[in-house]
């Protein structure tokens, strides 16, 4: 544990050094996201969360010497997408353009790492469901889903951020829990990694902005860490863990994702049309701040993982009613915000806060403000 202690730290102060290092470097390439629209930031900020986080994770990893194939194709995945965020970030790149390079990232980590689903058995209490020739299929879709789930989350100085820390710590524990030390090993660093970026992206009483942004690269790499890593954890005949206790793992991005994106297509709109229907979104409008929305949630994340590790340990609970009653949460979460106004006043009541009152044609400017 002492050596995955140091490389945790390593992996942070890299990160956060880097991040320093690549400012005069963001600014010459206008890898920077500039104020406009709905954007509430007041000066360009530097997208470089992702490549910082990249070079952290690279050189914690090369100091423990964890060169297997499996990690060798994640860093090359990882890679793969950092450059691809970056071009992104610059160009704006088309989206099935992004789709396609992510799926590329997926077959690198099966066919190269050996990293795949092949096991949805104890997902829903059987022994054994070998998914067979549809393993491949099965793992690309989840993995591009994962990615563009945090992608979609990334609307708020600190949301994705720290829903990904907390969805990474549990996943550490659980490894733990399960014996799987090589796994919580790598996951020290790329915990290490994420907190080093968090430290200048969150908002503090005496910085009241995020200094850098994880970028469309690292919105995309903590998709492809949170995939990789639960496709570890769950298809680990020596260590199990059931595929039910990760996806609880990381409620917030993947009900977010999946209620937004059924929501656009039964309004005859593409999933990856830009908007402002997700759950921060909301919450931001019912008066929550950037900082106490992403703790809100993450505190949420917690709560989920938790109580499912604690239930799924006890043994009282079937795993096919724990996957049921995450898609029945995805329902109520459907709900609440066909009406979006409905949706702001609930969250606005647990603030108990009373609704402002606004004059004639002001209630536009106002969302205007808030973060995409």
């Amino acid at each position: 544990m002492g050596m995955d202690f140091i490389a945790g730290a390593l992996a942070l102060v890299v990160t956060s050094l880097a991040l320093w290092l690549l400012q005069p470097l963001a600014a010459r390439l206008n890898l920077l996201d500039h104020p406009a629209g709905r954007k509430d930031h007041a000066s360009p900020t530097p997208v470089t969360g992702g490549v910082a986080i990249f070079i952290g994770c690279a050189i914690a990893f090369i100091w423990g010497r964890l060169g297997t194939a499996s990690l060798q194709s994640f860093m090359a995945a990882a890679a793969l997408l950092v450059a691809m965020g970056v071009y992104d970030d610059l160009h704006d790149m088309r989206w099935y353009t992004r789709i396609l390079i992510q799926v590329a990232a997926a077959l690198l980590i099966i066919f190269w790492g050996g990293v795949r689903v092949e096991q949805l058995g104890p997902a829903f209490g059987l022994a054994s469901m070998q998914l067979g020739w549809l393993s491949v299929p099965f793992t690309v879709v989840a993995t591009v889903g994962l990615i563009n789930a945090m992608n979609m989350i990334d609307g708020a100085d600190g949301m994705a951020g720290m829903l990904g820390l907390s969805a990474l710590a549990m996943l550490m524990v659980a490894s733990m829990y399960a014996g799987n030390d090589v796994l919580a090993s790598r996951l020290s660093v790329l915990c290490g990694a994420l907190a080093g970026f968090l430290l200048w992206n969150i908002r503090l009483p005496w910085r009241p902005r995020a200094r850098v942004f994880l970028g469309n690269a690292g919105s995309a790499l903590l998709g492809l860490v949170i995939a990789w890593v639960s496709f570890r954890l769950t298809q680990n005949p020596g260590h199990p863990v059931n595929p039910v206790l990760a996806l609880w793992m990381l409620p917030i991005p993947v009900m977010d994702c999946l209620v937004v994106s059924v929501r656009r297509l039964r309004e005859g709109r593409s999933p990856f049309a830009a908007g402002r229907d997700h759950i921060h979104h909301i919450l931001l409008d019912a008066g929550f701040g950037p900082t106490r929305a992403a703790l809100h949630l993450s505190a949420f994340s917690l709560l989920c993982g938790l109580t499912v590790a604690l239930l799924s340990k006890s043994h009282k609970v079937p795993y096919p009613v724990l996957l049921g009653a995450f898609f029945v949460l995805c329902g109520l979460w459907y709900a609440l915000t066909v009406k979006r106004e409905r949706a702001v006043a609930f969250f606005r009541c647990l603030r108990r806060q009373p609704a402002p009152v606004l004059a004639a044609g002001a209630a536009g400017s106002d969302e205007e403000q808030n973060n995409a």
